[in-house]
């Protein structure tokens, strides 16, 4: 079973899009990646949509740059949630991919997210928030992975003020 489909554009996004499968795998949740382009091979695209369905998945993630349809497409082919995240990819430094995934017709709505990583790990996120609405067992990790994040805080504010003797 595969709960989360994440697609990409290009291989070229492998980097951006590794903080969301690493948090996607450390939260215990299955997911498939794939590289599809919206523009070069819509038919992969469509086929990937209808197998991940076909597996389970309950949530898509697309990452592309530029043009950046490939959220759009997948929105058009599915009634499951979509995410998206834009890419820099162009010399407009990724303006044109945020409006890309952003803009979306009535009745195809793409969940857009921050640029790049931070973009990526939200993405892991809001799948996990979307999952864990009918799992409590995933409800429960996540409560944990935001806990630590507060610590996390506490803790580096804790390192800032012993430096300077605050």
């Amino acid at each position: 079973m595969t709960l989360v489909m994440i697609l990409m554009g290009s291989i070229s996004d492998e980097e951006t899009v590794r903080p969301c499968a690493e948090l996607l795998k450390k939260l215990g949740i299955p997911f498939g990646i794939a590289v599809s382009s919206a523009h070069r091979t819509p038919v992969r695209t469509e086929a990937l949509v209808r197998e991940a369905e076909g597996n389970g998945c309950r949530v898509f993630i697309c990452a592309a740059g530029m043009a950046a349809h490939l959220a759009g497409a997948v929105a058009a082919r599915t009634l499951r949630p979509v995410i998206g995240i834009p890419v820099t990819a162009s010399s407009l430094g990724g303006l044109d991919a945020v409006l890309s995934t952003l803009m979306m017709p009535p009745g195809f709505p793409v969940a857009t997210l921050a640029l790049d990583k931070a973009g990526a790990r939200n993405a892991a996120w809001l799948a996990a928030q979307i999952l864990a609405l009918n799992d409590e067992v995933l409800a429960s990790r996540l409560k944990e992975e935001r806990a630590a994040l507060t610590r996390g805080v506490e803790e580096a504010s804790r390192r800032l003020e012993g430096t300077f003797g605050a």
